[in-house]
Parts: structure tokens; C-alpha cells; sequence
């Protein structure tokens, strides 16, 4: 991965501060994550978004192609949806799926295609496809390297 501005991944659906959840239903930080950020040094936050990346990317890969990256920003700027131009594609498509999958009937506009496979689901569907494979895979890891974390209530 290339140098990495460390802004926050925050895209404005925060359920750790909100609901108490373990895991943001937004960017998929964990609470402790998401409460602590503005604390954490640069390489505890290139840390954290590195694992974020490497979960969504091969989500995203397998359901989407994104042609241009150049659109896929240009329409996230139109639609004010965050996302950190350091980061993958992927990373960016996933904010906008998660932002805004209600709203969309396409992703031709912003240059991203779905694989064939996945042609048959709504963008809500999959939308919600990728949220819950997400979420499986950071609960694992909550799970796996957390373990006083992920027994927690909430």
C-alpha cells in the first residue's frame, strides 16, 4: 500500500458511540477504534486502516470492476459521500455503497460496473451482501485478536 494520509475512515454511520456496537456499522472500525482515534499515533492508525483495507478490497473485487477511478471520485464528491483518495478504489466503493446504495439505481456513472456473477441482485442487495461478508470477517478478527473486546456485551 502506498503512503497513507490517516484521516479517519468515519463516513458519518457511527453505531459504536450511537447503539454501543463492538463494530461501526459504518466504516468498521472497532469502538475502541473509533473512540480512541484522535489519540492514536500514525502508525497505530495506518495500522487500522490497512486492516480495513484488506478486508473490503477482495469483497469488492469479487463483485465489482471499477473502470475508472477518476469517476468513481469525481461521483463521490457529487453525492458528499467521504472517502480518503489515499486508500483503494475498493475502499471508496464501499462508502458509496454504504452511503448511498438506496439512493443509486446505477454505478455506470461512476465508472464501476458489477461482475456478471452479481448482476442479478439490486444495488441495495448488494450493498448488503458486502456489509454482512464485511462484518463476518471483523468480527472474526475482533474475535481472533481481541478476545476481551469481542466478549463484551453490546
Amino acid at each position: 500500500m502506498k503512503s497513507v494520509s490517516t484521516k479517519t475512515p468515519c463516513i458519518g454511520i457511527c453505531s459504536t458511540t450511537s447503539v454501543g456496537d463492538k463494530i461501526c456499522r459504518g466504516c468498521k472500525r472497532f469502538s475502541a477504534e473509533v473512540i480512541d482515534w484522535n489519540a492514536y499515533g500514525e502508525n497505530e492508525k495506518r495500522a487500522v486502516l490497512e486492516r480495513l483495507c484488506r478486508l473490503i478490497e477482495p469483497i469488492m473485487d469479487t463483485r465489482f470492476i471499477i473502470r475508472s477511478q477518476i469517476e468513481l471520485a469525481a461521483g463521490l464528491k457529487r453525492q458528499a459521500v467521504p472517502f480518503n483518495e489515499d486508500l483503494p478504489p475498493a475502499t471508496w466503493l464501499h462508502n458509496l455503497l454504504k452511503k448511498r446504495h438506496r439512493a443509486l439505481t446505477e454505478l455506470g456513472s461512476f465508472g464501476v460496473e458489477v461482475r456478471p456473477g452479481w448482476q442479478h441482485l439490486t444495488l441495495a442487495e448488494l450493498a448488503e451482501d458486502v456489509d454482512s461478508q464485511l462484518l463476518v470477517l471483523c468480527e472474526a478478527h475482533l474475535t481472533r485478536y481481541f478476545p476481551e473486546i469481542s466478549q463484551l456485551d453490546g
